[in-house]
């Protein structure tokens, strides 16, 4: 019976050193990553940051994860902050998180301290404290990135920045465009609408034109803005030229007053039916949605043989897993033996020479 009893102690002597043991483990693994990330990172917040040969890697990776299935084999968190409404940009992070596994953390404006007065800094700071490996951030001012820049150990993913940029819709609208014509050079590419207020403006015309294409803005004249270097031309004009036509959805919410240019803005400056018949046979329709039908587009032209609107969605929820798996991989927060199926996949798509996980 003594022996008995001294059996068991021992083998919950055995059990508590066994799990001090993997206590200590995940201690030691975490504190290395802490090391890691002390040194200064790149936050992914304006496609200004990017090289053109960073972009094609992130496309490239996003191929992979389009035809392959990948998942991390450790539990990480990110979590999500939006401070501004999201339809497709949230829910396709949501879906990627999913998708690589990671557990996500969901944030409430309404139903958080913020109301109490709490800063941006410190919500965020309070997820890292909690255990967040990443977070994804839209907020409707310009630079919210600047009070958190530096700040903070974990790595930073721009889901939208007021009317500055949106890194993630522009790597997802290359993606489409290059699935559609296997290049960007030379590609005459329209941005039309309200360009002054738009952050998918202006990631776009800098991305795509750093990507070889050509790029042209159209709208209304008050929507244009003077400080971005393209040329400017008519919806008539775009229509017949362009093989890409992209439109932008008036944002009312960044307006301070009313605009004139709203009204009979479809048939001055929307695509109508009558437009959309003059276009090249190959040229395609993008928008980064939502989309107002009968203002900026004709209701029919949503889903009509020559448009990929739906098309981008489906490639958002790649393009951002891509952009969370690199950010991981260069905080050092995972290694490049951190999913479980590897750099296997030979498809049709190919977006230049490199190599993305070792």
């Amino acid at each position: 019976m003594a022996k008995s009893k001294y059996s068991y102690f021992l083998g919950y002597v055995c059990l508590f050193a066994t799990f001090c043991k993997e206590a200590f483990l995940m201690t030691s693994k975490r504190q290395d990553k802490n090391k890691m990330r002390g040194a200064p990172m790149k936050h992914f917040i304006s496609v200004r940051d990017l090289k053109k040969y960073e972009i094609l890697e992130l496309l490239e990776l996003a191929r992979l994860f389009r035809h392959e299935q990948y998942r991390l084999n450790e539990q990480l968190f990110a979590a999500n902050l939006f401070f501004e409404p999201s339809t497709r940009t949230k829910m396709s992070f949501l879906v990627a998180e999913k998708k690589l596994g990671l557990e996500t953390l969901d944030f409430n404006q309404e139903m958080s301290s913020m109301k109490k007065g709490e800063s941006l800094y410190d919500t965020v700071r309070t997820f890292e404290a909690i255990g967040a490996d990443i977070v994804v951030i839209r907020h409707e001012d310009d630079d919210w990135a600047d009070e958190l820049v530096g700040k903070l150990n974990i790595p930073i993913i721009n889901a939208g920045a007021g009317k500055k940029d949106h890194p993630t819709q522009s790597l997802l609208d290359a993606d489409t465009i290059f699935q559609e014509f296997g290049r960007f050079e030379g590609l005459n590419i329209v941005i039309a609408g309200d360009i002054k207020h738009s952050r998918v403006a202006r990631s776009n015309a800098y991305m795509l034109k750093m990507l070889g294409a050509n790029v042209y803005l159209t709208g209304a004249p008050e929507f244009i803005d003077e400080t971005l270097d393209f040329p400017f031309i008519s919806i008539d004009e775009a229509v017949e030229m362009c093989d890409v036509l992209m439109l932008l959805r008036i944002q009312h919410e960044r307006h301070d007053h009313f605009s004139p240019a709203t009204i009979n803005y479809y048939e001055n400056y929307g695509l109508t039916l009558e437009r959309e018949q003059r276009m090249k046979d190959h040229a395609i329709i993008l928008h980064p949605a939502p989309v107002n039908r009968g203002v900026e587009i004709h209701p029919d032209l949503v889903e009509c043989d020559r448009s990929r609107i739906f098309k981008q969605m489906e490639n958002g929820v790649y393009v951002r897993m891509a952009v969370l798996t690199k950010q991981l991989l260069e905080w050092g927060i995972v290694d490049e033996n951190f999913i479980e199926k590897r750099y296997t996949f030979t498809g049709t798509e190919q977006y230049g020479n490199v190599r993305t996980v070792n």
